[in-house]
């Protein structure tokens, strides 16, 4: 009896303990919101974490807000007291789920997917959609996406003296290589 218990506990268990996790903490976000004429305003994050949890179709990216970094120290120092409050808000996630993905149709050349899920910045949570196209790669999985966000949906506010020289709209990319 005690061998047809651990049996049956075997294959009950076994998908829980199995499931594969794609995951990196070398993802790279950029993002720019210049606005013509003006000192274009771009900052590059190369330490964002993602997981993905293919027989879910559930991806997970976390950037820590002080890892951006710009072309002035000066940018940067504004971005996170001024503009993100990184010491009151220190990350931005996203969770969500890739539309009708399965890992067996991924190949050498990219699909397109959308991605579906939550992204939370500056204290505010938003319901966001994204296209990304996915391939595989020598070193695993490569996801790409461009996006844009608007600054209002996060409550992130400009302030009058540079509303003219900092779009509202931040044009934003994310590259991944999960393994």
């Amino acid at each position: 009896m005690e061998k047809f218990t651990l049996l049956v506990l075997f294959f009950v268990l076994y998908p829980i303990i199995a499931q594969e996790k794609l995951s990196t903490s070398n993802c790279t976000i950029h993002f720019e919101a210049s606005v013509p004429l003006f000192e274009a305003v771009e900052a590059k994050n190369d330490a964002v974490d993602c997981t993905l949890i293919p027989d879910k179709s559930q991806i997970t990216f976390t950037a820590v807000i002080k890892n951006f970094q710009f072309k002035r120290d000066l940018m940067k120092e504004h971005f996170n007291s001024n503009y993100m409050e990184s010491d009151r808000y220190s990350k931005a996630v996203f969770k969500g789920v890739i539309e009708k993905f399965d890992l067996k149709i991924v190949t050498e050349t990219e699909k397109d997917f959308q991605i579906k899920g939550k992204l939370t910045i500056h204290g505010q949570t938003r319901i966001i959609v994204v296209n990304a196209k996915i391939k595989k790669v020598d070193k695993g999985i490569q996801i790409n996406s461009h996006f844009t966000l608007n600054t209002d949906d996060f409550n992130i506010v400009i302030p009058n003296i540079v509303i003219a020289k900092i779009s509202k709209t931040v044009n934003t990319k994310v590259d991944c290589i999960l393994n």
